[in-house]
């Protein structure tokens, strides 16, 4: 999870065929950034996982007075990865729950390498890492 300032993307290389095309990038200010690996034991324990994941997304932006949050996938950088498909229902089942409770949801284009810029400040809760 990386509070930021400022986050935006732009869509470098699609490497995931299956999923929607996308051709313009979006920024973002003042928003919680969650970088997410789902691993192959998520599958197995697919509801916990997923509330587990809302619950920290909550509470972080809870901890940085925030209501703004982008999921990134992260999975490229993993030996053990959830399928994409799993991953990406996963991502739009937090995302309908969290704007369930009035939270500002975007998540950036599945099954891309983006271009990334990041502004984090360095605070104590900019930048936490959780695993489940």
């Amino acid at each position: 999870m990386i509070y930021c300032n400022r986050f935006a993307y732009k869509p470098a290389i699609k490497n995931l065929q299956e999923f929607e095309t996308h051709e313009e990038g979006k920024s973002f200010e003042n928003v919680q950034v969650a970088f997410i690996q789902v691993e192959e034991h998520d599958v197995e324990n697919a509801k916990s996982t997923e509330k587990k994941l809302l619950n920290f997304v909550k509470w972080i932006c809870r901890k940085n007075e925030l209501k703004n949050v982008v999921l990134h996938s992260f999975a490229h950088l993993s030996d053990s990865k959830a399928s994409p498909e799993f991953t990406k229902e996963l991502f739009d089942r937090v995302e309908t729950r969290l704007k369930n409770v009035e939270f500002e949801v975007a998540q950036t284009p599945f099954g891309y390498f983006l271009d990334l810029q990041v502004d984090a400040p360095g605070e104590s809760l900019a930048r936490v890492f959780k695993s489940f």
